[in-house]
């Protein structure tokens, strides 16, 4: 895929990166040298110099959200792979419940995740909460997660510019809070 004139992966990162470079922002940009960075770690990293990183209250549609552990990384069969996926949020229901756009597998499609109810794939009533974002795979321990809400990791806004709040003051601020909000992403990415 390409965007811009570049060539770009055609994996979550990579349609994030897409996303927002049509809009002129780079998220591969940033002044952290990683070796091992993947896709989602460039974005996080530019995300975390240049926006805000934050666990609500407020999600607003052109947030991304990132998540852990959604695939075995470094491929030693533990739950211990810090930013494995990147998604950006379309919009935020009354309920709470964060709908995403993300490529996973073969296509791009909507998610959904609910923060207040994570362990809960749908209510008796076949309302989704928390759409499955990890696989099943025959070597995973049986209590693996692998719900959006439970692999949720922090929210990051590109647009806003850096608080002179360190990360922890801002999770422990922010982590009894609701996640609200009600404009579409792509009003927030046309503007």
């Amino acid at each position: 895929m390409t965007s811009q004139g570049r060539r770009i992966a055609y994996d979550c990162a990579g349609v994030a990166h897409a996303i927002f470079l049509e809009h002129g922002i780079d998220l591969y940009r940033t002044d952290r040298h990683d070796v091992n960075a993947n896709g989602v770690r460039l974005i996080y990293n530019h995300v975390r110099r240049y926006g805000t990183l934050h666990r609500g209250p407020e999600v607003r549609p052109g947030d991304l959200v990132f998540f852990d552990n959604t695939w075995d990384f470094n491929g030693d069969g533990k739950p211990n792979d810090p930013l494995t996926h990147v998604g950006i949020v379309e919009e935020v229901e009354p309920d709470g419940t964060v709908i995403f756009i993300s490529r996973v597998a073969s296509a791009i499609e909507r998610y959904r995740m609910n923060l207040e109810q994570p362990h809960i794939h749908q209510t008796p009533d076949g309302r989704v909460l928390n759409d499955y974002i990890r696989r099943k795979r025959p070597t995973d321990p049986t209590n693996t997660a692998r719900l959006t809400g439970e692999l949720f990791s922090i929210y990051g806004n590109p647009l806003s510019p850096r608080k002179r709040v360190s990360l922890n003051e801002e999770v422990a601020q922010s982590q009894d809070q609701p996640h609200t909000s009600s404009t579409s992403a792509s009003a927030i990415l046309e503007r």
